[in-house]
């Protein structure tokens, strides 16, 4: 911090200009960017867990294949693979709401150059329809509902 900021100036100073409020919109994207990574892996995790599951629970059908030394190791790790899936998805949901209602806060709310509603991002709505599957297909394996 330097010496020579006064009392009640904020952290950094804030000029709205164009070249703010397109570094703004970069942040905005890089933050959008990375709950879609976030989004696909915990759809890998959840995909793969659910899949492993199945598989083992199949494979005993096939000929020519013996009894398996831990019988129930499969579905631990499928559980234990959608379980990591649904925590990353709440870790980036709370880590993607901190970070843009931060970006929309105080003086940078005056650079991003858009309305209130232009803040909503359907990635939220994919965030949590995946963590009602995930929720669903851990329930399932657990309960051996499928």
């Amino acid at each position: 911090m330097s010496e020579d900021q006064t009392p009640g100036q904020g952290r950094f100073t804030v000029k709205v200009a164009a070249e703010s409020h397109f570094a703004w919109l970069r942040t905005r994207l890089a933050v959008e960017r990375t709950i879609l990574a976030w989004v696909r892996t915990a759809v890998s995790l959840i995909a793969f867990g659910f899949t492993i599951v199945q598989f083992f629970e199949r494979v005993h059908d096939m000929p020519g294949s013996g009894p398996a030394t831990f019988p129930h190791a499969p579905r631990y790790l499928g559980l234990a693979l959608i379980f990591c899936g649904i925590a990353s998805l709440v870790v980036a949901m709370w880590e993607y709401r901190w970070t843009i209602k931060y970006l929309w806060s105080g003086d940078y709310a005056q650079i991003a150059g858009m309305t209130a509603e232009a803040r909503r991002s359907p990635v939220i709505m994919v965030a949590l329809v995946l963590l009602l599957v995930g929720v669903f297909a851990f329930f399932s394996v657990l309960f051996r509902l499928i």
